[in-house]
Formats: C-alpha cells, sequence, structure tokens
C-alpha cells in the first residue's frame, strides 16, 4: 500500500491552503485518515481523559449493531418468503431478478435465500443512505472548512434498520438529507446537535410519506401483499388476535422496520455498549422502569374499548421497536442528558411517554420515535436543573 500513501502525500499540496483544490482538502483529508493514522500531534499540553476517540466509539456502536443487522437481512427476506410460499402473490422486479440468477428458490426454510433476498432490500436502502449523508458531510466540511468526521458512521446504518424494505429509495435520500442537515448540520455538526439525526429523519418521512411508513402495506417486501404489523394487530383486537408466538416476537421474526423486531439482538447489542462503556446502563435501566411502570398503571385501570390497555409487560417489551430504542437512539451520548441523575429522569420519561403514545394513541400503535425526540429537546433543562440542584447542596453543604 506504499503506493497509496505516496499517491496521497504527491497530491497533498494541491489541497493545502493555496493549493489549486484548497476547497476540497475536507474530502482528501478524510480519504487520507481514512486509509492511514494521521502523523499529527499536540503541540500543547494535552488534556486526554480517554484513549476511546470518536473514530472507535463509533466503530463500537456499529460492532453492536451486527446482530441486529444481521437479523434485518433474515427476517426481511424470511417475512417475504412466507407469503410467497402460499401461492396468493409473485416476486417480481429487479430484486427478484437477481435473486434467481443467483440459482435461490424463494424458501422461508432456506437461511441462504431469506439472508440474500434480505440483502436486495437492506443494501440499496443503505447505500442511498451513505452516499446522501456523505454528500451533506462534504458540503458542509467544505463549507466551514472543517475536516470530515465519523459523525455520520452510526447515522448511516440506524436509518436503513428503522424504515420498511419497501421504502421508496428516492424518499430514503430526502429523509436522510433532512435528518443529517436540520437533524446535526443547523447546530454546527457532530457532537453540538439536539436532536438524534436518524431519528429527524424517521419523522421527517413520518409524516411527509405517511403511506410509505405506516399502515399495513409497507411491512413485508412483496408487491400487493397488506399485512399489519404485530403490533398492529394487538392495537386491533388484543393479544388473542396475534398469529405469532411470544419467543417468535422475541427473536424478531415479525414485520416491521428492517432492524427493529428483534430483542435478543438487541440485548446483545446492549451488552456490547455497556461492557465497552459506550452506551448509559442508567438510561436503558431508565427506560425500562418507565416502561414497566407506565404499563403496569394502564394494565391496573384496563379499557374495554382499547385492547392496548390490557397488554401485559411482557408481550409489550416483545412488540414494537422498545429495545432498539432504548439502546441504541435513548443512548445517544450528544442529545441525551449528560448527568447521572439527569439520565434516570430522562430514561424513564422516555419509557412512559413512549408507552402513553402506544397505548392512549390508537391511530400510532408505537411511540418510541416522538418520545426519544420529544425528550431530546428536554434533555438540556434536565441537565440544567440537576447541575443547579447539586451546586445548591454544595453551598448549603459548606456554609
Amino acid at each position: 500500500m506504499k503506493f497509496l500513501e505516496h499517491f496521497l502525500e504527491s497530491k497533498k499540496p494541491l489541497f493545502e491552503k493555496g493549493g489549486k483544490l484548497e476547497k476540497f482538502y475536507p474530502l482528501y483529508e478524510a480519504l487520507d485518515t481514512f486509509v492511514y493514522t494521521p502523523d499529527s500531534v499536540t503541540k500543547t499540553t494535552a488534556h486526554v481523559r480517554d484513549g476511546l476517540d470518536l473514530k472507535r466509539t463509533m466503530f463500537t456502536v456499529v460492532i453492536a449493531l451486527i446482530p441486529c443487522i444481521l437479523m434485518a437481512l433474515y427476517n426481511t427476506g424470511y417475512q417475504a418468503h412466507l407469503v410467497l410460499e402460499t401461492g396468493k402473490y409473485v416476486a417480481t422486479g429487479w430484486r427478484h431478478d437477481i435473486f434467481t440468477s443467483l440459482g435461490l428458490v424463494h424458501d422461508p426454510a432456506s437461511v441462504v435465500a431469506n439472508m440474500v433476498y434480505g440483502l436486495l432490500f437492506l443494501l440499496p436502502i443503505f447505500l442511498v443512505c451513505n452516499i446522501t449523508g456523505g454528500i451533506v458531510e462534504v458540503v458542509f466540511a467544505s463549507i466551514r472548512k472543517h475536516e470530515v468526521n465519523e459523525g455520520f458512521l452510526v447515522t448511516g446504518w440506524l436509518i436503513p434498520l428503522i424504515v420498511p424494505p419497501t421504502m421508496p429509495l428516492w424518499q430514503i435520500a430526502i429523509g436522510t438529507a433532512f435528518g443529517v442537515i436540520f437533524g446535526k448540520e443547523v447546530f454546527g455538526g457532530t457532537g453540538k446537535n439536539i436532536f438524534n439525526p436518524a431519528l429527524m429523519a424517521r419523522a421527517f418521512l413520518f409524516f411527509a410519506y405517511p403511506a410509505q411508513i405506516s399502515g399495513d402495506q409497507p411491512w413485508v417486501a412483496v408487491d400487493g401483499f397488506s399485512g399489519a404489523t404485530a403490533l398492529s394487530q394487538v392495537a386491533s383486537g388484543g393479544i388473542e388476535n396475534l398469529k405469532i408466538s411470544w419467543m417468535d416476537a422475541f427473536l424478531g421474526l415479525q414485520a416491521g422496520s428492517m432492524g427493529e423486531t428483534s430483542e435478543l439482538a438487541c440485548l446483545i447489542g446492549a451488552v456490547i455498549l455497556i461492557g465497552t462503556g459506550i452506551g448509559s446502563w442508567r438510561i436503558m435501566l431508565a427506560c425500562l422502569i418507565g416502561f414497566i411502570g407506565m404499563t403496569s398503571i394502564f394494565n391496573a385501570i384496563g379499557s374495554t374499548t382499547n385492547p392496548m390497555f390490557n397488554v401485559p409487560v411482557a408481550w409489550q417489551l416483545v412488540l414494537g421497536s422498545f429495545a432498539f430504542g432504548a439502546v441504541f437512539m435513548a443512548t445517544d451520548p450528544v442529545s441525551a442528558s449528560m448527568t447521572n441523575t439527569g439520565k434516570w429522569i430522562y430514561g424513564i420519561l422516555i419509557g412512559m411517554l413512549g408507552v402513553l403514545i402506544r397505548v392512549a394513541n390508537p391511530a400510532y400503535p408505537e411511540g418510541w420515535m416522538l418520545a426519544i425526540l420529544f425528550m431530546n429537546a428536554f434533555s438540556p433543562t434536565i441537565d440544567f436543573f440537576v447541575m443547579k440542584a447539586n451546586i445548591k447542596r454544595r453551598m448549603a453543604r459548606n456554609v
């Protein structure tokens, strides 16, 4: 790889100040630091608190997402093949052409067939999302004359996992651009955003294109098929209306956004994030406490008209995207509360608010996107009052 190193070094003067391609230095710097470790060193006194930098933090989150990614591949193909197996629907389109050209058949019992068919839906969305987000990052870095950082690395994985497999690619591109620009760049870029950019992208898609991200149509990748998610089935008819077992729901064998259906995959991701110190166990546990507490309150109240009031905690936990939201979205270190006490308050309120939206609003049987975005807006306020109370307590102690 010496030739690449020499090539990059020879072109470096073109991108430095005064060079012909000065405006494109962020793009050169991004490529250079991606393939080689920078040789620059700190010349002043360094205040290193941890050897973990942004790049390693982001990379660790991506590793934690791998179980959800694998489950997204498998379950997307599995759900489609279950429908095709009935013989009532026929697979069409370029994905089907590529799939059959590989000598594969639509069989839900085949792990390889499920994974490959799922890949044909996840990969295009991933590419569109990352190309769009990458362009936005480079443009803003060039305007600000900043380096292109790794802030989009995790967002580029989160967005494909929180959308249905049938989402049109041009809508993914618009939603990604909106999420990165208005969720992060307008606030100053990575580390300065108030809202989670991936959730901002999903919120935009939800309100701009509701037919493609809600209802019964988008969750199974088969043209013409209409099927509700497990959560929607419960909302319309109670637990007895469900066609899957609790274990299937726990494993993620249910229709939904590609990477959000498996509680087991999210639990593995949670162990990785907590073990490496990247994800806050306080926020995850607080979300769970708020979730269980609010669900128990609704169970105690009960309802004869709204079946969601009577859904037990064990079922509420494995339906929808609570685990994914609590593990990967609520713990965003930038948009979440930063004080330890604030993390408890922030997490508990997310758990309670998410259940409140899910149960009390039958038109929208999922509440984590709105609950987390809402609490993102209040996390600085929570930290402010926690620190103010701490200062007041210390002053009283030292009088």
